[in-house]
């Protein structure tokens, strides 16, 4: 039997981002992928391990052999945006029992783009088969159903509008320290406010920009961090959990599935929320961000509102610092974003982020971070903790 493995993330990336709009999808996976193995120092005869998602009929075996990979161990989970950090928890036992040395996770997509193009148009509904055929009829929009489940936090808790926006302002306050970022301006919660009304209670600046881009993490066995390039952030624990397809059927609007993927990535890395240095979380919408910090334990329920208006979330000045690029409210958002979440998480651990770089209190680079992606509408968490090496 092969030892169990300590497994680090030795190679991330991303594609071009923004507005790309002379790109395919195919191209902004290859680009990430490179890179990501240029950033780790590794040739890519060493990886025997793929995942993808969201792209070709037969994903990921066509991006694989676009890539010129042929991996004889690989993940096509698909659970919306936190297909990532559920991919890397698998990609991880999958090296830790000895079934791969080195896992490669690809995203890239041309959302901005082909809507620019006309080849596709905003997605509105993720269709009317199954259990969805019940909601459509009645106007439940991805969106709606994020703005319902914020309406019932306010209802339920006394969150204000004015606590929600604050997320999005602190998200370009980051944004605005990262040249990479789509959009950089600082905002103000008036401004979030005064924007056109998308669905109730959002307003356009509550939502997730749409860009172009992709990504790429490589994960490892302990034994081949030695010829990397990088210094090593290691997969300390992780958690996965589904909550519901229909909304008749979240028993509560007010709670995540983060809830469960955060208690258990934080116990299997024996680390406590209190320890984390900073946190990169799915943000398609602002209530995202909110409630996500109370299911993952960084405030009381019901308490998210109070934490975020204080500018915890800031890289300048937080206690928490939060979506340290600028999120998908600011930096960019290509559709499934969680594997974004992972890269900034890897560069802020190895302390190469420049003028939105994190550190502690004593003026040392972050040990600690988590990352937490969302898929669906609350349906899916996968939830990552990381340790600096």
């Amino acid at each position: 039997m092969v030892a169990r493995r300590k497994v680090a993330v030795v190679g991330v990336a991303l594609s071009d981002c923004g507005r790309v709009d002379d790109a395919t999808p195919y191209a902004l996976h290859a680009q990430a992928a490179r890179r990501a193995l240029a950033d780790a120092g590794l040739d890519r005869s060493l990886v025997d391990g793929f995942a993808s998602a969201g792209l070709g009929t037969l994903a990921p075996v066509e991006v694989a052999e676009y890539l010129g990979l042929r991996p004889t161990w690989v993940d096509s989970t698909s659970v919306g945006g936190s297909t990532w950090e559920v991919m890397a928890a698998h990609a991880a036992d999958a090296i830790t029992a000895g079934h791969a040395r080195a896992v490669l996770l690809v995203y890239g997509s041309t959302a901005r783009a082909d809507v620019r193009a006309g080849r596709r148009t905003g997605t509105l509904s993720f269709g009317t088969r199954g259990p969805l055929q019940f909601e459509v009829p009645y106007g439940h929009t991805l969106i709606a159903k994020y703005a319902m489940a914020a309406r019932r936090h306010m209802i339920e808790y006394g969150t204000t509008i004015e606590q929600l926006a604050q997320v999005a302002v602190q998200a370009r306050a980051n944004a605005a320290l990262n040249p990479e970022a789509m959009f950089r301006t600082p905002i103000t919660v008036d401004e979030v406010l005064a924007g056109p009304m998308i669905a109730d209670p959002f307003t356009k600046l509550h939502c997730c920009v749409r860009s172009d881009g992709g990504a790429a993490v490589l994960l490892v066995a302990q034994e081949y961090v030695p010829d990397c390039r990088t210094a090593p952030v290691w997969v300390l624990g992780s958690g996965e959990s589904v909550s519901h397809a229909a909304m008749s059927e979240w028993p509560d609007f007010t709670v995540s599935p983060a809830a469960v993927s955060g208690r258990l990535a934080f116990e299997r890395a024996g680390v406590r929320p209190s320890e984390i240095d900073f946190a990169e979380l799915y943000d398609a919408f602002t209530y995202m961000t909110l409630v996500t910090l109370e299911d993952l334990g960084f405030c009381g329920k019901g308490e998210g509102g109070a934490f975020v208006e204080k500018g915890r979330l800031r890289v300048a000045g937080g206690e928490l610092p939060v979506n340290t690029d600028g999120g998908g409210l600011s930096a960019q958002h290509p559709g499934m974003r969680g594997l974004f979440l992972l890269v900034e998480a890897v560069r802020q651990l190895r302390g190469e982020c420049g003028e939105r770089q994190v550190r502690r209190s004593d003026g040392a680079l972050p040990r600690l971070a988590v990352a937490s992606g969302t898929g669906g509408w609350f349906c899916s968490s996968g939830t990552v903790v990381l340790g600096a090496g």
